[in-house]
């Protein structure tokens, strides 16, 4: 009885809510300062990455003027990782041609983003297998066969190396969703920018910093397309690095654009205006297949979640006169 009293007890109550109301308060005055402000750390890497392909074209410049070799100019990984790197020669057995084009795609750039996924790939397979002997090992009471362990350890040896490739594929799968769910709306404006009378360095720009509302992925690579376009010497390259770096056929299609008017000089404007309108139907398209697929996907909540609630509704009332009447 004690417990009732005090649960209804208004001054109780009253302290209740105003405990709640209070920490409600602090939590939403306190997230804002917490929340990490992505697209200013994104657009201080894309800075960063403007700087070093600076520094990169001087340099070339000068040892091209001087016929001297040309020094490393990017920031590399920690000592440990580029120790290891280089002791057990890593890069002979674990790394492959597309592993630097993979991590662009998944926003990561420079010989550190390099050596990182080197080593997580000797790494990663040695922490499942020591794991998997470690969960073997106190399971006494485990009755598996000798040939199913070892299979169990080969197991986790293979879900080790395959970590960091389904890591990478994650990223890489949501950043170009984000891109392609914006690229109308930057076609858009980039049209509207060349139209306007505005370059093609200038139109970047100005999309960059416009579309990280919605997208931060696109305004980095639209930035550093902008600061590829100034320093590199074939303008070309700008153009096929974006639709290498991004991997979305859209943006290969206006890289190719791109590349046709800087080599032809055919107008701009048409061709981005009906890119611009293709972007929009598939966008389009693809929203109707996904409504399309729903029906199928909601037979078997309806079946287990609905039906049931719906027929207790329906039928508990008429049992009740039933058994009333009984």
């Amino acid at each position: 009885m004690g417990m009732i009293d005090k649960l209804t007890d208004s001054t109780f109550i009253a302290s209740v809510f105003t405990a709640v109301a209070v920490s409600a308060t602090i939590v939403t005055i306190g997230l804002p300062l917490l929340e990490r402000n992505e697209m200013k750390d994104r657009m201080n890497s894309v800075a960063l990455e403007r700087d070093r392909i600076r520094a990169r074209e001087r340099e070339r410049l000068n040892a091209e003027a001087k016929q001297g070799p040309k020094p490393a100019l990017r920031s590399s990984a920690s000592a440990t990782a580029r120790q290891i790197v280089d002791k057990l020669s890593l890069k002979k057995w674990l790394d492959s041609e597309s592993a630097t084009e993979t991590l662009q795609r998944a926003g990561l750039r420079g010989p550190k983003a390099e050596t990182m996924l080197l080593v997580a790939r000797l790494v990663t397979p040695i922490i499942f297998i020591c794991l998997a002997i470690f969960y073997l090992i106190m399971k006494t009471n485990l009755t598996w066969p000798f040939f199913a362990k070892v299979g169990a350890v080969i197991l986790a040896a293979f879900v080790g190396i395959k970590a960091p490739e389904l890591y990478l594929k994650n990223i890489t799968s949501k950043r170009q969703a984000s891109m392609r769910q914006s690229f109308p709306d930057a076609l858009d404006l980039l049209l509207i920018c060349v139209e306007s009378g505005m370059s093609t360095e200038h139109a970047f720009r100005k999309v960059a910093t416009e579309i990280g509302a919605s997208s931060i992925p696109m305004a980095e690579e639209m930035a550093l397309t902008t600061a590829e376009l100034s320093y590199l010497p074939d303008r070309r390259l700008a153009y096929e690095n974006l639709a290498k770096r991004t991997g979305v056929d859209n943006i290969k299609s206006v890289a190719t654009v791109l590349i046709q008017a800087e080599r032809y000089g055919t107008p701009l404007g048409t061709a981005l205006r009906v890119l611009a309108q293709e972007s929009r139907d598939q966008r389009m398209s693809a929203a109707e297949k996904k409504a399309a697929g729903l029906p199928p996907k909601l037979t078997v909540p309806m079946i287990v979640f609905f039906m049931p609630a719906l027929f207790i509704v329906i039928l508990t009332p008429a049992l009740i006169q039933i058994f009333k009447w009984k």
